[in-house]
């Protein structure tokens, strides 16, 4: 008997005895159709396999593969087990199957990767049998809180400075804390009630099949892969749960390549009091005995040749250990089409408490969309909040882009290596000199900018690790006075915005000292002044600063600036500090005049800058750009084309090597030295040659065919002579052997004869054709 039939017989005599002793539990599912309408066990439906995608190695990536790759069928009726259960590579093929068709393929990913991996089936409820997920938050929405660590006690020293003593009245202290307790409590109450409120909202109504739905999941148990602890695995959603979750309603049985167990235990409180000790006997009954089992259930007939042969023998022999047959599904492979597709048709929507989560193959939308995430505001999903989406391979770099819609305030984040280093992007509209806001990667910048937060009439910058050390810029600007009449051509930067006020403050350069490191210098541009504040010394609690008035303009070209003691006003910390003398005075604030001019021209290239980022923006919106891999030849056209010609150009030439190796002229001419060029009398010697080379060749060939015609009927003819003089002596089996001999002779003789006579209809054709090849050759053509 072969294995598998023995295992169907084993499975078989399993149920008759589980029914008779269990006829109040349902039945167990031990030998589905499969795909071809075949009965095949459980357990040779898994497939163990290993795959070369890294993601795959381990058990969420797997996970999640499965519950994206494949589409739900529910069980119908949701009560009963499925008559069928389709091989891995089906559901690779078709991409739709039940709980156990996800669970299987799930299972044979995991047993490949090597974790202890077990089908389950079971009940569980409404909501994770249909997949309605509507009810659950969804996974990129939850915030993990992370606790508070512990704040170390700080350390009372002996002789230390005691703190002030509290002159707070303590009664009113009571009295507000009091007040507040009391407040919080009622905010806690409403909030209660609105929480409660929400609840019933939202509590769907009973299930009558509570507890009686039929759903299949994964086990994987603790020990192989470094698992701490034995947990489930959702298929359907791709997510791990504990084995006491509430979902879970109760185990009929489990299996894996190697083994079958039916649940002994008690399943009234659902998983949480099960054990899953499979070599507890009393607790889990086997099917096979052996390395994964303790007993063997065999058939009546086998039982009773059993006990014979033990009869016979003297000593006791161990029993027999009946092991699993291998699996009868095929190799299961992926491709990296599916890999990267892995949804069926590209796309799959999921439908979440307050949220809808899309997520899209890589390339299928042009602009480079993988998912989108709407959280709505109501529970009807009618209302959208907030629009998150996740792009790839963007020629712009663009990578995460966050909508809100009651504010209309977007944001956008870039991958690394775009221009200008931009990070992220925060605005309402793409009109310049607006609120926005620009973050950049501050280490791929000459200048160290960092952020850029722009206002209508506002700029602030921030910097990092500049040489100058300057950390913070903020501009004030005024609005812009219309001039009417022509324009003038001499005045580019009439439609600048005119500055105001330019703040600059530096961090604390230590190579200099304190009084001469400048911290903040602030451009009164509108009022002609500007102010110098210098860092504090640290034994001081104010720092010095200085402020200047600045001349204006004497119209004498070798000396522009007047220079006046009231035009400078010094603050110095040090009473016994020398003042600083007038000649100093003025080169500084000469100095800062020019410094006033150069921050001028920067805010410029500041704003010049952020209106060719949006420029380049919108442009980049208007036709957007997907970057394909030089190494993905099925998108990659310029490879693609590139690899085409490749193989046109080695086509051709192995073409051409056929064609000289198959040249007729070629040892004739080598006979003659390959001459460059033929005269005509070797012309007509190369062609008389080759024609009487094709003649005697036909020749041959008709002898050949003649002389093996002759051969057989010669044979033939002792045959039959030697069966006239034994015809009488003759058993059944010679005569038999005779008869056959005598049709494949005659059979040979007819076939030679068919092909002497085709050999002589075609030979006359076959030297005209040859000549007039011959007259044809461009070598031979001119001579003939």
């Amino acid at each position: 008997m072969f294995p598998e039939k023995l295992l169907l017989a084993i499975a078989d005599n399993f149920c008759c005895q589980y029914v008779h002793l269990y006829p109040d539990r349902k039945p167990l599912l031990l030998s589905p159709l499969n795909e071809c309408g075949v009965q095949k066990f459980v357990s040779t439906t898994l497939r163990p396999t290993l795959l070369s995608y890294p993601e795959l190695y381990s058990w969420e990536g797997c996970a999640s593969f499965v519950s994206e790759f494949l589409s739900l069928e529910p069980l119908d009726p949701p009560i009963d087990l499925p008559r069928h259960l389709y091989s891995p590579t089906w559901l690779m093929q078709t991409q739709r199957g039940s709980c156990f068709d996800f669970s299987t393929l799930l299972c044979s990913l995991l047993l490949g990767a090597g974790y202890n991996a077990y089908c389950v089936s079971g009940y569980a409820v409404k909501e994770m049998c249909l997949l309605n997920q509507s009810l659950q938050e969804c996974p990129l929405l939850v915030t993990h809180v992370k606790g508070k660590a512990t704040g170390q006690k700080r350390q009372v020293k002996k002789y230390s400075v005691k703190p002030p003593r509290d002159l707070r009245s303590g009664f009113e202290q009571r009295q507000e804390e009091r007040r507040q307790a009391d407040a919080q409590a009622i905010l806690l109450k409403k909030q209660q009630e609105a929480e409660r409120l929400q609840e019933e909202q939202e509590r769907l109504p009973p299930d009558p099949l509570l507890g009686l739905r039929v759903h299949c999941w994964v086990l994987i148990l603790s020990g192989n892969r470094e698992v701490p602890e034995n947990f489930f695995i959702n298929p359907l959603t791709g997510k791990s749960l504990s084995t006491t979750h509430k979902c879970f309603l109760g185990i009929e049985s489990i299996w894996n390549h190697q083994n079958y167990w039916v649940n002994m235990q008690d399943c009234r409180f659902g998983c949480a009091e099960m054990n899953f000790d499979l070599g507890d006997a009393v607790k889990w009954e086997y099917l096979l005995y052996g390395t994964t089992g303790q007993s063997l259930l065999l058939i009546p007939d086998m039982k009773k040749q059993q006990e014979a042969e033990d009869d016979e023998e003297e000593e006791v022999d161990e029993p027999k250990v009946f092991e699993m047959p291998p699996s009868w599904v095929n190799q299961i492979n992926i491709s990296q089409q599916d890999m990267e597709t892995r949804c069926p048709g590209g796309m799959k929507v999921i439908q979440y408490r307050k949220a809808k989560l899309e997520k899209f193959a890589p390339y299928l939308l042009p602009d480079g969309l993988v998912t989108r995430l709407t959280s709505y505001s109501d529970l009807d999903c009618t209302q959208p909040s907030t629009v998150k989406e996740w792009y790839q391979h963007r020629h712009d770099h663009l990578e995460e882009r966050e909508l809100k819609k009651t504010s209309n305030v977007t944001i956008e984040h870039f991958r690394p290596g775009r221009s200008y280093a931009l990070k992220s992007h925060r605005y309402i509209t793409m009109t310049p000199e607006t609120e926005r806001q620009m973050d950049f990667y501050s280490h791929a910048r000459a200048d160290g900018l960092a952020r850029r937060v722009e206002m209508p009439f506002e700029m602030t910058e921030t910097f990092e690790d500049r040489p100058d050390f300057m950390y913070h810029r903020h501009v004030v600007f005024g609005k812009r006075v219309k001039v009417f009449g022509p324009s003038n051509t001499e005045a580019p930067d009439q439609g600048q915005r005119p500055l105001q006020k330019v703040v600059e403050r530096f961090n604390r350069d230590r190579s200099k000292p304190a009084g001469e490191d400048v911290a903040e210098r602030i451009f009164l541009v509108s009022e002609d002044r500007i102010q110098v504040t210098y860092h504090r010394e640290d034994d001081r609690i104010i720092p010095a600063w200085r402020n200047f008035i600045k001349p204006r303009d004497s119209g004498d070209s070798q000396n522009p600036h007047s220079f006046t003691p009231q035009m400078a006003s010094t603050f110095q910390v040090d009473p016994f500090e020398k003042p600083s003398k007038n000649l100093f005075l003025y080169e500084m604030l000469v100095h800062m005049m020019k410094e006033e001019e150069s921050v001028a021209l920067r805010v410029k290239e500041s704003e010049k800058e952020v209106r060719a980022i949006l420029g380049v923006r919108e442009q980049e919106e208007s036709s957007i750009e997907l970057h394909i891999s030089i190494y993905n030849t099925a998108r990659n056209e310029r490879a693609r084309c590139h690899r085409e010609a490749l193989e046109r150009t080695a086509k051709e030439e192995r073409l051409q090597q056929e064609e000289k190796e198959l040249d007729f002229l070629a040892p004739l001419l080598a006979q003659l030295g390959d001459p460059e060029n033929l005269t005509r009398q070797a012309a007509l010697q190369l062609r008389n040659d080759c024609l009487a080379d094709l003649k005697q060749r036909l020749i041959d060939k008709a002898n050949l065919i003649q002389a093996r015609f002759e051969r057989e009927t010669q044979e033939l003819q002792q045959k039959q002579q030697w069966y006239q003089k034994n015809q009488l002596t003759m058993t059944k089996e010679d005569e038999d052997e005779y008869l056959a001999y005598c049709s494949d002779a005659m059979f040979r003789i007819h076939i030679l004869k068919l092909r002497l006579s085709r050999h002589k209809d075609k030979a006359p054709q076959k030297y005209l054709a040859l000549d007039e090849k011959l007259r044809r050759d461009p070598r031979l053509a001119n001579h003939l």
